[in-house]
């Protein structure tokens, strides 16, 4: 993209986005289902990082105290939640789910709780199917190799709620309009059948938006929550002086709260249209503002254009072309397409944040140890898989790795000093420092904790000092590990990025037996009568020749051919060895040009 230039629109895509509702809580309440129905907190250090639906109709809500969440309701369940393990791998489980019935393995996560699908081939492939003489009663495939796999449904109205609301009437399209209306309709019974699905398989009910992009399907599946669905219709242009869906939809929201717009830009263009610093939100939410600057008063300002956004918010470090894209942004447009289902993930990480002050470094290397320890338990599940060439005889099961990351990387926050009146200044400035990932945390025979203490002392420990000379005295609000750039290996899949050599020459004599060519011991193994019963020779084949034996070697070469041991081929004249007749004939046969007459009987 070049600077200040918006982004063109294309709304030939249909994404789906879920969002899982109090996923948090609903792990917790599928590991014990008497939690049902119970208001219910999920704790991470003092605050309620989120809650069921019953916990919010008695007052509870997310980051809020603890003190004040067991004030406002005092019998509420509320569960330790720091160990991320039960939660993480219930993400995987369900996002494995949604993936394995899409076509275009278009899965992409944002965090635990939300994915977006791209489901346009099923869409278009279903199009494609559509009866006109009876939409009533459709039927939407979900396999193309099998027709019968799949639901029925009503391809004349849409599934659930629209944005805007007349729009589950009907109304006036353009040709263009109207065949993206059909899309998103199938959009949105497909979307019904994947929740459908997802709750009475899985247990696990999710908000779902459906649109012609990423942001715009995660921005309209907020506005009917929870355990349903919102789809964006046509039309999503001006037209005529009239507002298309798209401006009605975005000028509502917050900048704050647009997907890729995050706390820095937001900062910098509020204190743009307010002219001064905007005062902050004194809660415990980062980034959270008192004052409300809308999609609307960006996207109508009279000094606003990609140009000036550019200016606004370019500078060093930052992305070039930022103004058209946050302006695109702004306008419903995106272009970034749902990433494709990886084998690993792009990187692994282990944060933690503090309320206390850390003060000296014994606090630190802590902080470190279990960050680390936590971090390398991580890699085994997500990096690591059952090797399937473990011996069948042996009591354990082997693993084996599937990637290794190369790079280790560092990163905290650092607090602000403390202002003459006892005030603190709000930072969200992070600093890291990366380096490369020792080799001997893919050991398997040391336990975590070992490998954890020694990373620490051998590489954390340095990098920390890089990070802050200062010998203590630091005020960390924030710390976190992480791993990344990883190298696949030892995959024999035709998507990975790797090959595993050693396992591929283990199973070369299997792989390569049907190529093989083994030579004969001795040539009395060679039924030559056999073969002359389907090829013979003709009786003026062996005049001049010497009898054979069945006991001389097979000779190939026909430099080693003596005289006398040839035919003279009465099609082309050329002299051919006697053990070469029948393939010779074969040749004329092929190719039409054996004389009449001429048989091998």
């Amino acid at each position: 993209m070049q600077q200040g230039r918006a982004q063109k629109r294309d709304d030939g895509k249909i994404i789906i986005h879920f969002d899982y509702d109090a996923f948090y809580a609903s792990v917790v309440e599928n590991e014990n289902p008497a939690l049902k129905g119970v208001p219910l907190a999920i704790q991470q250090k003092q605050i309620v990082v989120t809650c069921n639906y019953e916990a919010r109709k008695r007052g509870l809500h997310k980051l809020q105290l603890i003190t004040e969440a067991k004030r406002v309701c005092p019998d509420a369940v509320i569960i330790l939640g720091e160990d991320l393990t039960r939660f993480r791998d219930a993400s995987k489980e369900l996002w494995n789910f949604l993936r394995e019935r899409t076509w275009s393995d278009r899965a992409e996560r944002l965090g635990f709780d939300e994915v977006w699908l791209d489901c346009t081939d099923m869409i278009d492939y279903n199009v494609e199917l559509l009866n006109l003489n009876d939409l009533q009663h459709s039927f939407f495939c979900m396999d193309r190799n099998d027709p019968t796999c799949g639901f029925e449904y009503d391809s004349r109205q849409v599934f659930g709620p629209t944005f805007p609301v007349h729009a589950a009437a009907g109304y006036e399209l353009n040709d263009q309009d109207r065949i993206l209306h059909t899309r998103l309709i199938l959009g949105s019974h497909l979307a019904r059948h994947l929740r459908h699905e997802l709750e009475s398989q899985k247990n696990y009910t999710a908000t779902v938006g459906i649109a012609t992009n990423k942001t715009l399907s995660k921005l309209v599946g907020n506005a009917n929550k929870p355990k349903n669905q919102t789809v964006l219709m046509p039309p999503l242009y001006d037209d005529d002086g009239k507002e298309g869906a798209i401006h009605a939809f975005m000028d509502a929201h917050d900048i704050g709260k647009v997907p890729g717009i995050g706390f820095k830009l937001a900062h910098k263009i509020r204190a743009f249209i307010l002219d001064r610093e905007p005062a902050h939100d004194q809660g415990l939410v980062y980034g959270g503002t008192k004052e409300n600057i809308t999609v609307r008063d960006v996207r109508l300002h009279p000094a606003l254009n990609p140009e000036k956004l550019e200016q606004i918010l370019g500078g060093p470090g930052s992305q070039r072309g930022i103004g058209g894209r946050i302006w695109s942004l702004l306008h419903g447009y995106d272009d970034a397409e749902v990433g494709k289902a990886k084998r690993v993930p792009a990187q692994i990480s282990q944060e933690d944040s503090y309320m206390k002050y850390l003060h000296n470094f014994d606090q630190v290397r802590h902080q470190l140890f279990l960050l680390s320890e936590r971090l390398i338990r991580r890699m085994h599940i997500d990096l690591m898989e059952d090797d399937d060439d473990t011996e069948a005889d042996t009591d354990t099961t082997r693993r084996r790795w599937l990637a290794h990351p190369r790079t280790l990387r560092l990163t905290t926050r650092p607090r602000p000093p403390l202002n003459p009146e006892g005030t603190r200044l709000r930072s969200f400035n992070r600093i890291s420092h990366s380096a490369p990932l020792p080799t001997f945390v893919f050991s398997l025979t040391e336990p975590p904790s070992l490998l954890a203490d020694r990373l620490v002392d051998t590489t954390l420990t340095n990098m920390f000092r890089k990070l802050h000379p200062e010998r203590n005295g630091w005020n960390l609000s924030l710390v976190n590990i992480a791993v990344t750039n990883m190298a696949e290996t030892a995959a024999d899949t035709k998507d990975s990025a790797g090959r595993d050599i050693g396992r591929m020459f283990q199973r070369q004599e299997e792989v390569l037996k049907d190529f093989k060519i083994t030579e004969p011991e001795n040539v009395s193994s060679i039924n030559f009568e056999a073969q002359c019963e389907t090829d013979p020779l003709p009786p003026q084949a062996m005049q001049g020749s010497a009898e054979w034996n069945e006991d001389d070697d097979w000779q190939s070469s026909g430099d080693e051919i003596e005289a006398g041991q040839v035919y003279v081929c009465q099609s082309c004249g050329q002299e051919i060895p006697t053990f070469a007749y029948p393939a010779h004939m074969r040749f004329h046969d092929m190719v039409g040009s054996r004389p009449q007459g001429l048989s091998d009987d």
